[in-house]
C-alpha cells in the first residue's frame, strides 16, 4: 500500500506538508508528480511548488535524485518502508490546483501527491491531519474502515487513478444533501454569504442530477444503475471566478458569490442561471468524458500531453446539453434559453479562427492554443466548447427534421456501446449512420473537419426560428468594428483586433490605448457616439508604446459585424411547431 498523510500545519504560509510512506520499496523507487490533471488540457508544471523533499529508511536518510522536472529516484538499501517528507505551496484559487489558507483549504491529489512508479495499481490510502480546529473535510474519495486504516479522515482507493480523481474541500462550510435516481449527492458551498438560499440551490440542483439520470439510464433507473455511489459538488464562491473540472464522483466549482440564490428573492438572475448551468455541464460529465471517453485517454499519462481530436464532443455536446437541461427541467424560459443560443452563435460567427482551424484540430492544439490565448487567438483559432455545442446542435436539428430520433438517442446508444471500452470518431459516425443514414454521416464527419463555418441557416429556419440582425445602433461599437477592449479606470485599450475587421483596415493593433477620438478624450469608446454620426469616418489619437498616432477609421473599410438575435416564428405549420416545442420542451 502506499500512504499519503496531509497536514495542514501552516495555513496562513500556504504551505501544506505531506507524508508518503512506500512499503517494500524497489531498489530504485522513482516518484513523479503529474504535470496536468485530467480534464484540463495543460501542461501547468505542479513540481514547481514542491520543496524540501527529503527521504528516510528507517534511522538512514536516503539521498534524493532529480531525474527531470517533475520525476525523483531515491536508492534503497533492504525492505523497511521508505518515508519521504515535503511541502507544497498551494496559493492557487483555481479548480485545478492546490490552495490553503487561514480559512480555506483545497486540492487535487495530482497537485500534491507523487506517485510511486511500478506501484499505480495499487491501493493508495491518504489521511488528512492536524487540521485547523473548526474546519470540516469535504470529497468523494472513498472512506477508509476506522478499524483497518486510522481515524477520521482517513481514505482509500484502489489505485493512483481513483486518488488522482478526488478533488477535497476544507474548512468551514455549508454542506446539505439530497438523492437523486437513489444515490446520495452531497452539496458543499465554501465562502458564502449568511442568508443565502441554500434550500433552493439545493432542490434545483436535485432537479438537475434526477433529469441527466434518467437521460442516460431511463427515468425507472435502479441506482445499481448508475456509475456512482455517492456524488459530491464542491463549490468555491467568490467575488469574482467562474469555472469547473469534473471528476468521477465529484466536482470542483468556482462562481461569483453574487449569483448565488437570495432567501427572499424568488425571481432567477441570470447570474444564477449561469451557476446552474455550471453545474449542469460537470454533472453531464460523469458520464460524457469521465466513462464515455476517448480511446486515447484510456490509461492516463500524467507525464506528458494527452491528445485527442474529440474535444468538440466531449466539451462541446456537453455545453450543448448544459443549458438545455435548465430548459427541459422549467428551471430556464424559452427566451433566455435563445439568448444564451444566440449569444453562442454570434460569439462563433464573429471569430476569424474558425476558417483557420476546425473543431478536431482545435481540440488537438488545446494544450498549446486554447488555454494559452493571446491577443491573435480569436484570428487563428475556435472554440471547440463553443463551436462544438454548435455542432451538436445542428446535429440535433438534422436528426429531428429527418425523423430518425434525437440526439438524445445518438448520446445514449455511444454510452451502451462504448461507455468502458472508449471513443473514436469513427465510433460517432458509424452510430450516425446506423440512426439517419451515411449522408448525414458523412456531413458530421466534413463538420468536424472543415475550416469554415457550419451551415446553420437551414436548420434555424426549419424549425421556426427567425434571425433578425440586430440594429447598428444597438450593437456596441467594440462588436460591431472588431475589437476586443479592456475599459477599466478611465482607460480604453485594444486586447485584440479580429482579421479582416474595419478596426485591422484602419490600423489599430493589439496594445494601442485609444485617447480620443476626434479630438475628444474617451474613457469608454461608446462615449463617441454622442459626437460621431452613426458609420461616419473620424479620426482617432491612440498611445502605442511611447508614442502617440492618429488613425483615420473609415467604417466603410473592412467588413462590420453585425450580431443576429434568436426569436420564434409565429404561423408555423403543425408538424415544425410540435418539432420545436420537442427540442425545447414547451
Amino acid at each position: 500500500m502506499i500512504q499519503y498523510r496531509i497536514d495542514v500545519a501552516e495555513p496562513a504560509a500556504h504551505r501544506f506538508q505531506v507524508t508518503l510512506t512506500v512499503e517494500r520499496p524497489d531498489a530504485d523507487c522513482v516518484l513523479a508528480l503529474p504535470v496536468w490533471i485530467p480534464g484540463s488540457y495543460m501542461v501547468r508544471e505542479f513540481s514547481r511548488h514542491v520543496s524540501g523533499l527529503q527521504a528516510r529508511q528507517g534511522s538512514a536518510q536516503r539521498p534524493v535524485v532529480a531525474l527531470d522536472k517533475t520525476t525523483w529516484r531515491v536508492a534503497c538499501t533492504g525492505r523497511a518502508a521508505l518515508v519521504l517528507r515535503y511541502e507544497v505551496y498551494a496559493f492557487d484559487p483555481s479548480v485545478r490546483c492546490a490552495y490553503l489558507d487561514d480559512e480555506r483549504g483545497f486540492f487535487n491529489p495530482t497537485s500534491l501527491c507523487l506517485s510511486v512508479r511500478g506501484r499505480e495499481g495499487v491501493p493508495h490510502a491518504l489521511r488528512i491531519a492536524q487540521l485547523p480546529r473548526g474546519w470540516d473535510v469535504a470529497t468523494a474519495m472513498p472512506p477508509a474502515e476506522p478499524a483497518a486504516h486510522g481515524p477520521a479522515h482517513s481514505y482509500l482507493c484502489a489505485d493512483y487513478d481513483e486518488l488522482a480523481d478526488h478533488p477535497v474541500e476544507l474548512g468551514r462550510f455549508w454542506r446539505g444533501s439530497f438523492e437523486a435516481g437513489g444515490v446520495a449527492h452531497e452539496l458543499v458551498v465554501s465562502g458564502a454569504w449568511p442568508r443565502f438560499d441554500a434550500q433552493r440551490l439545493l432542490a434545483d440542483t436535485q432537479r438537475i442530477c434526477t433529469a441527466q439520470i434518467a437521460f442516460w439510464h431511463g427515468a425507472d433507473a435502479t441506482p445499481d444503475a448508475v456509475p456512482f455511489q455517492r456524488y459530491v459538488f464542491l463549490l468555491n464562491v467568490v467575488e469574482d471566478g467562474y469555472g469547473g473540472l469534473e471528476h468521477r464522483a465529484s466536482t470542483a466549482l468556482i462562481a461569483n458569490r453574487r449569483d448565488l440564490p437570495r432567501q427572499g428573492q424568488p425571481e432567477t438572475s441570470e447570474g444564477y442561471q449561469t451557476l446552474l448551468g455550471l453545474i449542469s455541464h460537470e454533472y453531464f460529465h460523469t458520464w460524457n468524458v469521465k466513462r464515455l471517453k476517448p480511446l486515447e485517454f484510456g490509461r492516463y499519462d500524467y507525464s506528458r500531453e494527452n491528445y485527442t481530436e474529440l474535444l468538440w464532443f466531449f466539451e462541446g455536446f456537453t455545453s450543448y446539453y448544459d443549458d438545455l437541461f435548465l430548459r427541459r427541467i422549467g428551471l430556464m424560459s424559452v427566451d433566455r434559453y435563445l439568448r444564451a443560443l444566440g449569444r453562442t452563435l454570434n460569439a462563433v460567427a464573429s471569430t476569424p479562427g474558425q476558417r483557420v482551424q476546425s473543431v478536431a484540430e482545435a481540440s488537438f492544439d488545446a494544450w498549446v492554443k486554447y488555454y494559452r490565448p493571446d491577443e491573435n487567438s480569436l484570428n487563428v483559432t475556435v472554440s471547440y466548447y463553443a463551436k462544438g455545442s454548435l455542432l451538436a446542435w445542428l446535429l440535433d436539428m438534422r436528426l429531428r427534421t429527418a425523423g430518425t430520433g434525437t440526439l438524445d438517442d445518438l448520446m445514449r446508444t455511444l454510452w451502451q456501446r462504448h461507455a468502458t471500452t472508449g471513443l473514436c470518431e469513427t465510433d460517432v459516425l458509424d452510430a450516425v449512420r446506423e440512426q439517419a443514414g451515411p449522408p448525414l454521416a458523412d456531413e458530421l464527419a466534413h463538420w468536424i473537419h472543415a475550416r469554415a463555418e457550419l451551415p446553420l441557416a437551414p436548420a434555424l429556419a426549419v424549425m421556426g426560428l427567425h434571425t433578425p440582425t440586430e440594429a447598428p445602433t444597438k450593437t456596441s461599437w467594440a462588436t460591431r468594428w472588431g475589437l476586443k477592449l479592456s475599459e477599466s479606470g478611465g482607460s480604453v485599450v485594444v486586447k485584440g483586433v479580429l482579421r479582416g475587421s474595419c478596426a485591422e483596415a484602419a490600423g489599430v493593433s493589439a496594445g494601442d490605448e485609444i485617447l480620443a477620438v476626434d479630438g475628444w478624450r474617451v474613457r469608454r469608446l461608446e462615449d463617441a457616439r454622442q459626437w460621431v454620426a452613426p458609420d461616419a469616418a473620424c479620426e482617432w489619437l491612440v498611445g502605442r508604446g511611447q508614442r502617440v498616432r492618429r488613425l483615420t477609421f473609415d467604417p466603410t473599410q473592412g467588413t462590420a459585424i453585425q450580431p443576429v438575435s434568436l426569436t420564434l416564428q409565429t404561423g408555423l405549420d403543425d408538424t415544425t411547431r410540435a418539432r420545436r416545442s420537442a427540442w425545447l420542451g414547451e
